[in-house]
């Protein structure tokens, strides 16, 4: 079945040809990073965590967020998710795939990585992370393999599957909500110490993930002879428009509690991510472009007859992605680290180093998505 992964036409071997560039660039920026530390990066002891964090949260959120047709298809029966379900458990694969990669990279040192087997730590939340992220890689990838090869041999598939899929929908919540929990863990860090954050990052997950998985869905349609059909796209349509919803809601509140309890330190992160302080708005221009994206992809979506249009839809649908990327994906890890406990307001960009390996790993990330997805069209063409 994956040898399916290695046939296609030109422009199909161009595109991996273009990947598989990318990820040289990105390792060959890794290698130097790796030589000489992570000097080269635009980190410092105020800002120790950046771009490469930001882009773990992010797309821990796209990995859970494939509980967004898992669940409706299996418990609820919700029969037009029934072909872009395996779509969605792919995408988490490959989102997981590539958070594991940007904890690597982000180590400095790749061998301390084994720290977290070799001495486990039971109240440590880095380590209930990783069991939960690779626990969840494990499943999607049972569960993907077991129903798509089942698909490819013409045969149902086997009974006991289906436990192992009703668990993959508690343990999608769970990566996200441990991944939460490692930021307002951290009384020191007042834009993450709030009890709602994992509720904000599920949120902003339900948004972003079904977002994405729509765009792939309608450059399927255009590609290749798979159609997820107009029905499942606009469910999903209705899924983002709702999920971003709350998303917005999430924030309000937060802006609320900051602004009118007063409480300093909590109204200078909000004033360091959209006003700037001493000087330093870096992040300003990208809060504020993530809050109109935002706001003008919900009511686009929110209207059902603009929802109905796909063109409309499609463009919502890159606006709530590109949204959420510049709030959770760059604002929320950065805004966490400025000004600091002590005040100190260091500003922090990520170099050129940075976004090659950054590059590297989201071109990874589309190498997968390529192939798994190329196998399922492959699979559905044969039946």
């Amino acid at each position: 079945m994956f040898d399916l992964a290695l046939t296609g036409g030109r422009r199909y071997w161009s595109w991996v040809v273009f990947l598989l560039l990318l990820m040289g660039v990105g390792l060959f920026f890794y290698l130097q990073q790796l030589q000489h530390g992570l000097g080269i990066t635009g980190l410092s002891r105020d800002v120790s965590w950046g771009i490469y964090i930001a882009q773990f949260t992010f797309f821990v959120g796209v990995a859970a967020s494939a509980v967004m047709v898992v669940l409706p298809y299996y418990l609820h029966d919700v029969r037009q998710f029934g072909r872009i379900t395996i779509l969605g458990e792919l995408l988490a694969i490959a989102a997981v795939t590539m958070c594991m990669l940007f904890i690597f990279v982000d180590m400095g040192q790749p061998t301390r990585v084994l720290n977290v087997l070799l001495h486990p730590t039971l109240h440590s939340l880095m380590f209930w992370d990783m069991v939960s992220l690779s626990g969840y890689l494990l499943i999607n990838a049972t569960v993907a393999y077991v129903m798509l090869n089942a698909e490819y041999k013409g045969v149902p598939a086997p009974g006991w599957i289906k436990p192992v899929i009703l668990l993959s929908i508690p343990w999608a919540i769970s990566i996200h909500t441990v991944t939460a929990f490692l930021y307002n863990g951290l009384p020191g860090r007042h834009l993450w110490f709030t009890a709602i954050l994992a509720p904000r990052f599920l949120a902003s997950a339900f948004a972003a993930g079904p977002a994405l998985l729509i765009l792939l869905c309608l450059l399927l349609r255009r590609l290749t002879s798979f159609d997820a059909g107009r029905e499942a796209i606009g469910k999903l349509g209705v899924v983002v428009a709702y999920a971003m919803a709350a998303n917005i809601f999430f924030l309000l509140l937060e802006l609320f509690t900051a602004l009118y309890s007063q409480v300093p330190d909590h109204i200078h992160a909000f004033e360091y991510l959209f006003f700037g302080l001493e000087g330093e708005a870096g992040l300003a221009p990208l809060m504020w472009g993530s809050v109109v994206l935002g706001v003008i992809a919900l009511v686009a979506l929110l209207v059902p007859r603009l929802r109905r249009n796909e063109k409309i839809l499609a463009t919502a649908a890159v606006l709530v992605f590109v949204s959420l990327w510049l709030e959770k994906g760059m604002g929320m890890i950065v805004g966490g680290f400025v000004p600091s406990p002590l005040g100190a307001v260091t500003p922090y960009a990520p170099t050129l180093p940075e976004w090659a390996i950054v590059a590297g790993i989201w071109a990874t990330g589309g190498l997968l998505i390529t192939f798994f997805y190329k196998i399922v069209v492959a699979v559905r063409a044969a039946n």
